[in-house]
């Protein structure tokens, strides 16, 4: 059975917390699979952003990424497990 793991990181203040989410996501990246960011924005930079993440590496890994993540303020982790039947 194929599972995939998602992470999706809300991030509040971009231009004050994009360095520290930045550092943490190099520290993992061999964990991660694909990276998407997204920000809504009406001609301007957008202070709050989306990243869409796809993990792999072992449940203890991912649950150290979403921890750290979520040690940095403004910032929120959730992740996601779904398999197929």
């Amino acid at each position: 059975m194929n599972c995939y793991n998602l992470m999706a990181v809300l991030i509040n203040h971009r231009s004050k917390n994009a360095g520290e989410v930045q550092e943490t996501l190099t520290e993992h990246g061999c964990i991660i699979k694909m990276r998407l960011g997204l920000h809504e924005t009406d001609n301007a930079c957008s202070e709050e952003g989306l990243v869409l993440l796809q993990l792999g590496g072992t449940e203890a890994e991912r649950k150290s990424l979403e921890d750290k993540l979520n040690s940095i303020p403004g910032v929120k982790a959730k992740s996601l497990e779904i398999c197929a039947d």
